[in-house]
């Protein structure tokens, strides 16, 4: 079983991580079954955040009694410092744990410091010392303030999209947090879903020494596939390193990576999945993208009204509007 540390910390885990957003959309039982699956397969970090409606709370119900053999990471998207504790004992009475190995600022807009004028980087600080907190980490989409962290020396670890669709700044990513002996967490490895096999994912991240991905798991299926690979783990043949050539060639540009950070659109429009609709059809089999729930939800981009609010918040700088007309042009000849 492949091990890694994360940077300066003191912890060494799975290269299997459990990335727990998608375990809000599950019944508690179900949640159950995979949770601990996954730790009774030799899983031990879990990843979670405030903003993930109850998954929190579905690790403290189902894990708080293995407590001290597991790793927990969750998130803050608190802008106040008065956000800030609030947010952290949400996060320790729904985790059932007196203590956060990794705390994270969730996506924030710059990169918290000590003296900048917000005190939650100092917030940070002080909760460590009362010992509700073991590391201090960020996670981000834009590549400008994780890099900014990792080269701060204030942060311990850093969450981050990577996959084999990663771009030469992404990798330079990886390469200054290794310098830095910070503990590179690795989300979006199949890029929201555009990426169909997670073991040529898995081949590729394997390279990297100090990378963790956490897969995001919804079905006991998915968990089985993941922990396949721990014994019988996928290598790059040269089969497989064609395949990821291609994926770039057809993937390279501007794309939606399906964050959804420029939701909720005052429209209706479910930006985050009609942006990428083109590659979704071409990718994946197209029975469901082309029922009549989703020839309605395309057609709501006939009302955009062009408000630019979408384009402020997407963490990759794209034109969104733009996107989502030539995704429904496209859309349209599918149904001719």
């Amino acid at each position: 079983m492949q091990k890694v540390k994360l940077g300066r910390t003191n912890i060494v885990v799975n290269k299997n991580g459990f990335g727990a957003l998608p375990v809000q959309r599950v019944s508690f039982k179900e949640a159950q079954i995979i949770l601990r699956k996954a730790y009774e397969n030799g899983i031990c970090f879990f990843d979670s955040a405030r903003a993930y409606s109850d998954s929190e709370e579905k690790i403290g119900k189902y894990l708080s009694d293995v407590r001290k053999d597991i790793y927990i990471a969750t998130k803050t998207m608190a802008s106040t410092v008065e956000e800030f504790w609030k947010d952290l004992q949400t996060s320790l009475e729904m985790l059932k744990t007196d203590y956060i190995d990794i705390y994270q600022f969730h996506n924030p807009s710059f990169c918290p410091k000590p003296e900048d004028g917000s005190g939650l980087y100092e917030a940070m600080l002080e909760a460590k010392k009362q010992g509700k907190i073991r590391y201090i980490g960020l996670t981000n989409h834009k590549i400008h303030i994780a890099k900014e962290a990792a080269e701060s020396g204030l942060y311990d670890t850093i969450q981050f999209p990577f996959s084999y669709l990663a771009s030469s700044q992404d990798l330079e990513l990886v390469k200054i947090c290794e310098r830095n002996h910070v503990g590179f967490i690795c989300m979006k490895a199949l890029s929201g879903g555009l990426i169909h096999r997670s073991d040529i994912a898995y081949a590729y991240l394997s390279q990297f020494d100090n990378v963790l991905p956490i897969w995001g798991i919804q079905k006991e299926s998915e968990l089985d596939e993941f922990l396949s690979y721990q014994d019988n783990p996928p290598i790059l043949t040269k089969e497989i390193e064609q395949i990821i050539q291609d994926d770039r060639k057809e993937l390279a540009g501007n794309f939606c990576r399906g964050c959804g950070y420029c939701m909720p659109c005052p429209q209706g429009i479910v930006i985050n999945q009609c942006a990428r609709m083109s590659l979704m059809l071409r990718r994946a089999p197209t029975g469901g993208w082309l029922s009549e729930k989703w020839q309605q939800e395309m057609k709501k981009i006939e009302d955009c009204i062009h408000c630019g609010k979408c384009m402020q918040h997407c963490p990759y700088g794209l034109n969104t509007p733009e996107l989502l007309k030539m995704n429904y042009e496209d859309y349209k000849t599918f149904l001719e």
